[in-house]
C-alpha cells in the first residue's frame, strides 16, 4: 500500500508541475531612452543613448491589478522589465514613461512627459517596445542652429 501511495504522489507530483508549467506566462517591455541634442524631437546622428536613465512602467492585469515597474537604461541606453505570471492574470494594458535623467547636460524631458499607453495583447514570450523617450539640454549645441 506505501508503493501505491508513494507512486500516486509522485504522479500528481510530475502533473502539477507540467500542467503549472503550461499556464505560465511571460511578458516583456522594452524600450530606449535617448539624448535628443537639437532638441528636434526625432533621434539623429548626433544623439546619444543615456545610461542610468529611470524609467516607470505601470501595467493593469487581466484580473485589475495593478504593477508598478522601476528600470533603469543600460549603457546603450535601453530599459527592460520582465515578468512570469499565470496566463490569467497577464498584463492587459500598460503606460511607460520617463521618470528622470542624470545625465549632466541632458536632463530635460521632451514631448514624452506623458508617457505612451499601449495595450499588451501578446502570447507568453514575446516583447513590446516602446518608442524612444527623449531628453533634451538646456540649451542646444550651435552646430544644430
Amino acid at each position: 500500500m506505501k508503493m501505491e501511495t508513494k507512486g500516486i504522489m509522485v504522479g500528481l507530483f510530475f502533473l502539477l508541475v507540467f500542467v503549472g508549467y503550461g499556464l505560465a506566462w511571460t511578458g516583456e517591455i522594452n524600450g530606449r531612452v535617448m539624448c535628443d541634442v537639437c532638441s528636434d524631437s526625432a533621434v539623429g546622428p548626433e544623439d546619444h543613448a543615456l545610461e542610468g536613465a529611470e524609467v516607470a512602467v505601470l501595467c493593469i492585469t487581466k484580473s485589475g491589478e495593478v504593477l508598478n515597474y522601476q528600470a533603469f537604461t543600460d549603457a546603450k541606453g535601453i530599459f527592460t522589465v520582465a515578468e512570469t505570471m499565470s496566463e490569467t492574470n497577464s498584463w492587459e494594458s500598460c503606460l511607460a514613461r520617463p521618470i528622470s535623467s542624470f545625465h549632466e547636460h541632458c536632463n530635460r524631458v521632451g514631448m514624452s512627459k506623458a508617457g505612451r499607453r499601449f495595450k499588451y495583447n501578446l502570447p507568453s514570450g514575446y516583447s513590446h517596445t516602446v518608442r524612444p523617450f527623449l531628453y533634451q539640454p538646456a540649451i542646444a549645441p550651435l552646430y544644430c542652429s
